[in-house]
């Protein structure tokens, strides 16, 4: 057997958010569609289709400059449940041919080959079992780049390499001449801060990374990492470390029209109430709330306030006061771009020791389940507390973020 066997298939979904719109909606097919707020030309596109991206378009280009590379761009997208039911429906695709190890986000999932399944031709053969299972029983705009490859990292990066549509193989004697043509931000992890930090170390291209020792490789990168990530190039497969959220938050940019004080406060309160819900959800308590703010100028502002363990929506109310005031001291004659919340230092509920001080206050969390479970079952704002707000407060719903897929009951709240 190999020294690095094909242990990895990486599987991309090729324009997933844009794609899923395609197939909602067979008019859009064959058209540059963007998914992103239409009306708001300061806002951002989160998807663009391959169509779109003939143009130029990209994920994060601000709307107002894709409507002028591409005037006939279509606009898409605003219910991003439709976005999480398809993510659901392609696991179940992808389970029928193989087990899913790790769902990377919402478009990516790494499933890891057995013994009988990693030789080239066996690997090859389920790679296109799986890309025309999607396409025939979950939507024929649906394509998918895979990448199969003897470590995790690899087969990512392999995935990456031919879009829309494609499938890459990396066997180790295909290592490491097939990566030097790579430019260091291909590999995940490295961004333009990094890229900065291994520049000042000498290092600007692949050939180069991949020439330094593991030591030399994670004394450049500043830590462990860069040496785990030396290996995994050169196709070790280390096992995962574990990873525990630690957080829970939501954020939201405010359309110019809305930047006004009352209206950024409600938006905060909402945010908060949308995080403390899925706390209770997740049996946690929190023990930090920041409140977080980017201003028009492009300036970051944050401030957090530390709780005694809570998952009660009345007293993560009572910590967000101060830390308005807070911002309003520090806002000057600024206005409020993105504003956010975040429940930090969260921990399983069950035995964490509570205070005492708290015991009479307990009642308000029996009055806050209570709220979850009629909104679940009566939908968003079927009871709040406080005032719901007007226009886009109101209806601030839960939004896929490539990284997180949320659960099918954020859709409610």
């Amino acid at each position: 057997m190999a020294a690095h066997p094909l242990r990895w298939l990486y599987l991309d979904l090729n324009s997933y958010f844009a794609s899923v719109e395609q197939q909602l909606n067979p008019a859009l097919r064959g058209k540059p569609v963007a998914v992103g707020p239409a009306k708001m030309d300061s806002g951002t596109i989160i998807a663009a289709s391959y169509e779109a991206k003939a143009f130029g378009i990209r994920t994060g280009m601000k709307v107002g400059e894709a409507k002028r590379r591409c005037p006939q761009l279509l606009f898409a997208g605003g219910d991003h449940s439709r976005y999480a039911e398809y993510h659901e429906r392609i696991l179940a695709e992808v389970w029928r041919h193989i087990p899913v190890t790790a769902v990377c986000s919402i478009d990516e999932v790494a499933c890891r080959l057995l013994d009988n399944e990693n030789g080239r031709d066996q690997a090859v053969a389920l790679a296109r079992r799986i890309k025309a299972g999607i396409r025939a029983n979950v939507g024929e705009c649906l394509t998918s780049s895979v990448g199969i490859a003897p470590s995790r990292l690899l087969a990512k990066i392999a995935a990456d390499m031919q879009k829309p549509d494609g499938l890459t193989v990396l066997e180790a004697h295909d290592l490491p001449h097939a990566l030097l043509p790579l430019p260091l931000r291909d590999i995940p992890g490295i961004g333009a801060k990094m890229e900065a930090r291994l520049a000042s170390r000498g290092i600007t291209t692949m050939r180069q990374l991949l020439a330094q020792d593991p030591t030399a490789a994670g004394s450049a990168w500043g830590s462990v990492v860069g040496t785990r990530l030396w290996y995994a190039l050169h196709g070790a497969d280390l096992p995962e470390r574990a990873r525990q959220s630690r957080s829970i938050g939501h954020s939201h940019v405010l359309a110019p029209q809305v930047r006004d004080l009352e209206t950024t406060r409600q938006t905060g309160r909402r945010l908060l109430l949308k995080a403390a819900s899925r706390l209770r959800r997740a049996e946690c308590v929190t023990r930090h709330l920041t409140l977080h703010a980017r201003f028009e100028s492009g300036r970051s502002w944050s401030a957090t306030r530390k709780l005694a363990p809570t998952d009660d929506s009345f007293p993560l109310l009572e910590a967000l006061g101060p830390l308005w005031g807070q911002l309003l001291r520090d806002l000057g004659t600024e206005r409020v771009r993105t504003i956010g919340v975040s429940l930090d230092d969260i921990r399983p509920a069950e035995g964490t020791q509570l205070s005492l001080f708290d015991a009479p206050k307990r009642p308000t969390l029996q009055i806050a389940r209570a709220m979850d479970a009629l909104n679940a079952r009566f939908g968003r704002n079927a009871v709040t507390l406080g005032p719901v707000g007007q226009g886009r407060v109101g209806r601030i719903g839960t939004r896929i973020a490539f990284g997180r897929i949320p659960e099918a009951a954020e859709f409610h709240e």
